[in-house]
């Protein structure tokens, strides 16, 4: 888009350019999401950018009334396989926190140097910009969701330290930490839902009670096929780790995960027909954290965006399948329909090479068990290097192998083309396998399976392709 097509999306309200773009005012210091319901600025005094950092960084504050930092991500950072995508995405997973800009440039196979100077000649802001605005995320969603003190939410937003933490809450919101959490409306006294962490361009945030955990409402742009996701994770969930309960359209699915600080338990509702008549809206799923440690919430937080495909863009993938005289139908019956992704990746890689009973098995004999069981939820799935070592010489052995010492990448960073090539050079390991590794653990939204009926001219979203053939029955894959 040119900056003429973002003012007309400005003028217009657009939510489907919500996180694909920002605004800032030239006369106001404020930034805005383009959907932003406030008063449309002259063009003269708008300035665009590509990402929130890139405004915070030019002196514009987070507009209190549409929340420009709790849209859905962008869709490019999900499709794009260069170093620029590859990079977003390990920032969005919080590797810049735990392992700083060096051990982001050595992920991507490039010098700090060189990260450095391409994010900030594409995007206007460079990897510590970058992760500074999602600490500040991260921290307002716990100020204003949680009772935690507020040098505590220093420290889990990621935060080196009580100042750094004030200093940037104060230039990206205009506030203190306090007044942020003294101003947070409440909820009405018999709502469900107690906060806000993606919000809608209204901008209301409600207060969470502590026994809660944390709720969020995970943001999606555009229609979403809840349904077709929560039946996949119904069909595939490994008992112990996973479960999937109530009735269709009122599912819940909780899992547990393993994460960088500690260990988490999370809970996502369906909602169905949130968007049904609003072709041109976004909405969200409802979701609950309880994490052993605070300072995970940004990564679990990305992870259930991965699974889930909420950064996807269903307006381009619905527009180019949806010209398709074979694909057509299916995608008028079904707009929105996402491919889902991984919690993690590694886990799923194992599942996909030894299926759900064995997998099931896997977890009863090697998983680490739950301090605190939550119900059927008792364990965590086993780390590659303890399948490892209980499991040497089999093909699940040698992928499990390859995970433990890093011949095999399935992080959000990794290069797709090679990891593809390192798992086909497995023992056992077959294509199609590794079609479905690569499409839901590495996310590739243009995967075919070996086989199948997928002509090149559904690219760059063959996967979406897929998930309609499947939904249809028109498709079976093993």
């Amino acid at each position: 888009m040119d900056e003429d097509s973002r003012y007309e999306a400005v003028r217009s309200r657009d939510a489907r350019f919500d996180g694909e773009f920002f605004f800032g005012v030239a006369t106001t210091g404020i930034y805005c999401r383009p959907s932003c319901p406030a008063v449309t600025p002259k063009r003269r005094n708008v300035r665009f950018f590509m990402t929130a950092a890139a405004a915070q960084g030019s002196g514009f504050r987070a507009c209190r009334r549409c929340r420009p930092d709790a849209v859905p991500g962008s869709a490019e950072w999900n499709v794009r396989a260069d170093v620029v995508g590859r990079a977003m995405r390990l920032i969005g997973d919080g590797v810049v926190d735990r392992e700083g800009v060096a051990g982001l440039a050595v992920r991507l196979g490039y010098s700090a140097r060189q990260v450095q100077r391409q994010l900030t000649a594409e995007l206007g802001a460079g990897p510590v910009a970058l992760a500074r605005a999602q600490r500040a995320h991260t921290a307002r969603v716990l100020v204003q969701t949680t009772d935690l003190p507020i040098t505590e939410i220093a420290f889990a937003s990621g935060f080196a330290s009580v100042r750094q933490f004030n200093d940037t809450i104060r230039a990206v919101y205009a506030s203190t930490p306090s007044e942020l959490r003294t101003n947070t409306p409440q909820p009405p006294a018999k709502s469900p839902v107690r906060e806000l962490a993606a919000a809608p361009a209204d901008g209301t945030v409600h207060a969470a009670e502590p026994s809660a955990g944390i709720p969020l409402r995970l943001a999606h742009r555009g229609p979403y096929q809840s349904a077709a996701v929560f039946d996949l994770l119904q069909r595939e969930a490994v008992p112990g780790i996973e479960e999937v309960t109530g009735t269709p359209g009122r599912r819940t699915y909780r899992r547990t995960l393993r994460l960088p600080y500690g260990t988490g338990i999370v809970a996502v509702d369906e909602r169905p027909g949130t968007l049904k008549g609003r072709p041109h809206s976004g909405g969200w799923l409802d979701a609950r954290l309880h994490l052993t440690d605070h300072r995970d919430l940004t990564t679990a937080v990305q992870r259930l965006r991965r699974l889930f495909d909420l950064d996807a863009d269903p307006y381009a993938v619905d527009d180019r399948l949806g010209a398709d005289p074979r694909l057509g139908p299916l995608v008028a019956a079904r707009p929105g329909l996402r491919s889902p992704g991984a919690a993690d990746p590694e886990e799923l890689a194992v599942r996909a090479l030894v299926g759900r009973a064995e997998a099931e098995r896997l977890v009863r004999r090697y998983g680490r068990t739950l301090d605190v069981p939550s119900g059927t939820l008792t364990h965590l799935f086993p780390e590659p290097s303890v399948l490892a070592e209980a499991l040497p010489g089999d093909p699940l052995g040698g992928l499990v192998a390859a995970l433990a010492d890093g011949t095999v990448r399935l992080d959000v960073g990794a290069d797709r083309d090679d990891a593809q090539t390192a798992l086909l050079a497995l023992p056992g390991m077959d294509a199609a396998t590794v079609a479905v590794i690569r499409a839901r653990a590495l996310g590739d939204p243009d995967v075919a399976p070996p086989g199948a009926d997928i002509p090149d001219a559904w690219r760059p979203w063959r996967s979406y392709a897929v998930q309609h053939l499947l939904a249809a029955g028109e498709l079976e894959l093993p």
